[in-house]
């Protein structure tokens, strides 16, 4: 087979009747690298046209233009002269391709979109949950603050160190129901401190 023509440059056969193309496309069916030659430089420069208003980005044109002429090739034996002109067939996978090629792009373009606003907002969502802790922490220390060094020795005990009751009665050497007291006393104010509704 040629090497093929840029497109946009016309080869050496522009006049090809609709008839004749009838006939080198059953060429090219049986295989004939002359006859795509021909059937080449007859039909680029109208693919390209067809791929270039759709696409619009000349690059990418380019290449779909190549991929159509492709199928040209591999597909020319599915061509049924009743059904239209080679030039109808033609363009009618050309602008398929083109629209396919769109519809890529566009649905990588949405995906890529979708991609950036989920990290964006797990970002967001992570940084937010980051500020609400340690507000939630501030407030926490500071209504600890409030309570008395009895009471907040106890709720310490239990609820950072993980202590049971008994646990606390035992490392404050205090009898376990005025550590039940003291904890339920602060745990009280503790919630009013927070605005902790019951």
């Amino acid at each position: 087979m040629n090497q093929p023509l840029p497109f946009g440059v016309t080869g050496h056969t522009g006049h090809t009747s609709h008839t004749g193309l009838a006939e080198v496309m059953q060429q090219v069916a049986h295989g004939d690298k002359q006859a795509f030659s021909g059937l080449y430089d007859a039909l680029a420069p109208m693919v390209f046209g067809i791929v270039v208003k759709v696409v619009r980005d000349r690059a990418q044109s380019e290449e779909v233009a190549q991929e159509v002429m492709i199928d040209l090739w591999r597909q020319a034996a599915r061509y049924r002269p009743d059904a239209g002109s080679v030039h109808t067939w033609a363009a009618t996978i050309a602008h398929r391709r083109a629209v396919d090629r769109v519809r890529s792009a566009q649905a990588a373009a949405d995906r890529d979109q979708a991609q950036a606003a989920r990290e964006h907002q797990t970002a967001f969502d992570q940084v937010a949950e980051q500020v609400e802790t340690r507000l939630e922490s501030e407030q926490v220390r500071r209504c600890l603050r409030g309570l008395t060094e009895l009471q907040r020795q106890a709720v310490t005990l239990a609820y950072y160190r993980g202590l049971t009751y008994r646990e606390v009665a035992q490392t404050l050497r205090t009898p376990l129901p005025t550590i039940k007291t003291r904890m339920r006393d602060g745990l009280i104010r503790l919630r009013d401190c927070m605005g902790v509704t019951a």
